[in-house]
């Protein structure tokens, strides 16, 4: 037990806490992408993405609830993984750089800080307009299409939502690296192909949500 405390208190402790959390994340960024693109024609439609929400609420057996729970903790702990990492760095270092040359980051890790906040309210607001409808004025409960159509019909909702996008895109590709060297597989034997998967994953995953807003204003979803 001693030494599980210790490691939870270490650097390296939150930052596999990152890692393990990040996975979860990953998983659920990845199922619901594929979900919200049954809303194109060619991919079910009306009838497909609602048939699709009604078993995750009422054809699932309640694991729904329990997906969301592992999901909501997921998150919570990534969050506070990250302000305690934060906080040590800063600890380690308290006297800020004379001249900071960013050598050695890259565009997205030096925007995770940013990226991070976004998201999270991203989040709270994605809920409220289009799971619970509470910031949606032509919410219809149980009618996932037509939500969806009406939200995004409003450009500047789909707007926030493409830049939402963008920053989970550079999120998640530094996420996706972090993640490798936390558990040890940036070996130099896979290192240009876990790269390759970090861009490959982030690209599908950004493109296949920002599809779904584009689609909308274009009219290819109507």
């Amino acid at each position: 037990m001693s030494t599980a405390l210790a490691l939870y208190r270490s650097s390296l402790g939150k930052k596999y806490i990152m890692a393990v959390t990040g996975i979860i994340g990953f998983g659920y960024v990845l199922g619901h992408m594929i979900g919200n693109l049954q809303a194109f024609p060619a991919l079910g439609g009306a009838e497909g993405i609602n048939a699709y929400a009604h078993f995750l609420h009422h054809g699932s057996h309640g694991l729904i609830w329990v997906a969301r729970a592992i999901l909501l903790a997921a998150v919570l702990l990534h969050i506070l993984a990250a302000y305690q990492l934060t906080q040590m760095s800063h600890s380690a270092r308290p006297s800020a750089y004379e001249k900071w040359d960013p050598v050695a980051a890259n565009y997205a890790s030096r925007t995770m800080r940013w990226t991070g906040p976004l998201l999270a309210l991203f989040i709270i607001y994605h809920i409220l307009h289009l799971t619970y409808g509470t910031v949606h004025p032509n919410f219809v409960e149980g009618d996932v299409y037509n939500n969806l159509i009406d939200g995004f019909r409003v450009w500047y909702v789909s707007a926030f939502y493409i830049i939402c996008m963008l920053a989970l895109g550079l999120h998640l590709y530094h996420g996706l690296w972090s993640m490798f060297q936390s558990l040890g597989w940036n070996t130099p034997q896979y290192d240009a192909l876990l790269h390759k998967f970090a861009v490959v994953f982030t690209i599908l995953i950004v493109v296949g949500f920002i599809s779904v807003p584009i689609g909308v204003l274009t009219g290819m979803i109507a």
